[in-house]
């Protein structure tokens, strides 16, 4: 059995190093994740940001081996505590999956099955990968459901699904996911669908966790405002690549990539009163006829003749990457060597 992590171990928990998961369909090969990179260290955050389509959520499905056919993961590594999770069989899988890794779905009704009640579905996780008595299964699931804030959780767990409200069923659903109290959490933009108020309860049980048991996360989102509050570093996505990574304040106070200054543009909070929503022209380009050089280079600024290469990714200042010929906040001459 793993040891339990501490938030003061700096070790990485999930180093995700050139994943290339494609998809092999008759119109041809779709490259909705090509080369991403990443590590996640205990007890802190990852912010996976992007837009529709960015090939954020197919990474996260990836590390929990969830992608289906026609896609498969057809380069690269994703290593858990050092183990390569993308060579490991469906039923080594399984044993991680809620166990050691948990994932939260958009939907929460990826996560419960609408016949049976809370309490079944609850103590069948726990015993799954615990040699628990039901009743001792039954504690960890009354105690989990009042650590996301659930009031009375015992009459709540003898409830089916269809009696709680979306934000209560999506808070059953991270409970589930909080049983084991996994190393590492993949988190699909859970507080989508929640009203404002819910949303923060959830975050801050949510960086609570992260301190306390050293638990890793990446949290995926589109959502820069909830990024912002949460994460410790950012991951921007854009068509299937990270184009430009860093600490979170640093990232959204100056960004590099002229794609990562259009999210944070496009902010309704940033821009003036009065003025017309700042956005990003145009359209993320499909990744079965992506332009050649930078994919973003149809819709930027910033865009020259040399954009028509592909632009390295590298460190272009102190611990700050992006995939740029042309980035912002980046005096000449003084690029990280």
């Amino acid at each position: 059995m793993a040891q339990t992590p501490t938030a003061n171990d700096a070790s990485p928990v999930l180093e995700v190093r050139d994943l290339q998961t494609h998809f092999f369909t008759r119109a041809g090969v779709v490259k909705a994740v090509d080369g991403v990179s990443f590590t996640v260290r205990r007890g802190k955050v990852l912010g996976l940001v992007g837009e529709s389509g960015s090939g954020k959520t197919v990474t996260g499905f990836s590390i929990l081996g969830l992608v289906d056919a026609p896609g498969r993961i057809a380069g690269g590594s994703i290593l858990f505590h050092g183990q390569d999770l993308a060579k490991l069989s469906e039923e080594e899988m399984r044993q991680l999956r809620g166990n050691r890794i948990a994932m939260i779905f958009q939907d929460p009704m990826m996560t419960l099955n609408p016949v049976l009640r809370i309490d079944t579905q609850m103590i069948e996780t726990v015993q799954a990968h615990a040699k628990v008595s039901r009743e001792e299964a039954r504690q960890r699931a009354r105690d989990t459901l009042g650590m996301v804030g659930i009031p009375s959780p015992e009459e709540r767990l003898k409830a089916y699904p269809h009696q709680f409200s979306g934000g209560m069923r999506q808070r059953v659903a991270i409970a589930i996911a909080l049983l084991h109290r996994p190393e590492l959490i993949v988190a699909d933009e859970p507080t989508t669908a929640l009203d404002v108020t819910i949303q923060a309860q959830i975050l801050a049980e949510v960086q609570k966790l992260c301190a306390q048991t050293g638990t890793a996360m990446i949290w995926i989102t589109h959502d820069l405002s909830v990024v912002a509050g949460l994460a410790d570093d950012l991951a921007v996505m854009y068509a299937g690549r990270v184009v430009e990574r860093g600490p979170v304040s640093e990232t959204l106070d100056a960004p590099l990539h002229p794609y990562t200054a259009g999210l944070i543009g496009s902010v309704p909070s940033r821009n003036k009163r009065g003025e017309p929503l700042r956005q990003i022209p145009g359209m993320t380009p499909s990744l079965l006829n992506l332009p050649g050089g930078c994919a973003f280079r149809t819709r930027c600024p910033k865009a020259q003749e040399k954009c028509r290469q592909d632009p390295p990714f590298g460190e272009l200042l102190p611990g700050r990457e992006a995939r740029c010929f042309f980035p912002y906040n980046v005096p000449a001459g003084e690029a990280a060597a």
